[in-house]
C-alpha cells in the first residue's frame, strides 16, 4: 500500500484555512491595514499559499521550497482546486531560503517549526537577516515555536480520527545542544502502523533566544501569542498576545517579528 504522506499530513497537523485567517488577522491587528502578499518559506506542498488567496482577490503568495517533490504535489492537488484567477496569485519558488533575492512579501511565515532545521546560531541570525532585507515596509515575520519540559524526554502521542491513527514521536533530546529528532508515523484503520513517514533532525529553539536573535537581525519588536486551553487543559487552537507565557508541560506560541 502506499501511503499518500501529503494528504495525511494536512488532515493530522495542518489547517491552512485556519493559519491563513489567522495571519491576516495578526497583521490587521499590528498593522491597522490587510497584508497583500505572503511568502511561506519551507512551504512544502504549500497548501497555505492556495488558502491564502481565498481570502480576498487582490492577495498574492509565494510558495518558496528547496524539495520538488511537494512543491509537484501542491501544483496538483492543492493549487489545481483553486479558481482560474487565484492559480495566477500563487507563485511557485523552487530555492533555498538563504538565497539573496528573494521575493518581497508584507508577511513571510516559517511555520511548523521548520526553521528549527537550522542548529547553529550564525545560520539561523543569517536567514533572520535575510527576511529582513525580503520584507516590505511594515512587513512582519511569523514564526512558531513548540518547548516545554514535555519536549526533553522521548515520548510518542497517540491521536486519533475516524480512519486513521497520527503519531508524533519524539526520539531523541540532547540537553548539551537541544539537538532532538522526531518522526510521524500513520495507521490506517485495520492496517499496521506505517512508520517514520515524516523525520526530523532539529534543534529546539527557545523563545528568549529567537526574541534576542530576531532582534539582533534589526527587527524593531517582537510579538509573542499564546495558545489557550480548553476544559481538558488541552490546546484550543486559539491564539491571543501575551507579555508573559504560562508554566505547562508543553507549549505552543506564535513569534511575530515586526521591521
Amino acid at each position: 500500500m502506499t501511503l499518500d504522506k501529503y494528504a495525511y499530513y494536512q488532515l493530522a497537523v495542518q489547517s491552512p484555512d485556519v493559519d491563513a485567517a489567522f495571519l491576516d488577522r495578526v497583521y490587521k491587528e499590528l498593522r491597522g491595514k490587510p497584508a497583500r502578499a505572503l511568502r511561506e518559506d519551507f512551504c512544502a506542498a504549500f497548501a497555505l499559499c492556495c488558502e491564502w488567496t481565498r481570502i480576498a482577490e487582490d492577495k498574492e503568495a509565494f510558495a518558496l521550497d528547496l524539495d520538488p517533490e511537494p512543491l509537484a504535489y501542491g501544483r496538483e492537488h492543492y493549487l489545481s482546486k483553486l479558481p482560474a484567477p487565484a492559480q495566477k496569485r500563487v507563485h511557485i519558488v523552487e530555492a533555498d531560503v538563504l538565497k539573496a533575492g528573494l521575493p518581497e512579501a508584507d508577511i513571510i511565515a516559517a511555520l511548523n517549526f521548520s526553521y528549527f532545521i537550522f542548529k547553529e546560531r550564525a545560520t539561523l541570525k543569517t536567514y533572520f537577516e535575510n527576511c529582513m532585507k525580503t520584507l516590505k515596509k511594515d512587513g512582519l515575520l511569523v514564526l512558531d515555536c513548540f518547548g516545554g519540559p514535555a519536549c526533553m524526554e522521548p515520548n510518542e502521542h497517540e491521536t486519533e480520527y475516524d480512519t486513521f491513527s497520527y503519531y508524533w514521536d519524539q526520539d531523541t533530546f540532547d540537553p548539551l545542544t537541544n539537538h532532538a529528532q522526531f518522526a510521524i508515523h500513520f495507521r490506517l484503520k485495520g492496517k499496521k502502523k506505517v512508520k517514520n513517514v515524516f523525520t526530523y533532525d532539529w534543534r529546539l529553539w527557545g523563545l528568549p533566544e529567537l526574541h534576542d536573535l530576531l532582534m539582533e537581525s534589526g527587527f524593531q519588536k517582537v510579538d509573542f501569542y499564546w495558545e489557550g486551553t480548553d476544559e481538558d487543559g488541552e490546546g484550543d487552537g486559539n491564539y491571543t498576545r501575551v507579555e508573559k507565557g504560562e508554566i505547562c508541560e508543553s507549549y505552543v506560541a506564535y513569534l511575530i517579528a515586526s521591521k
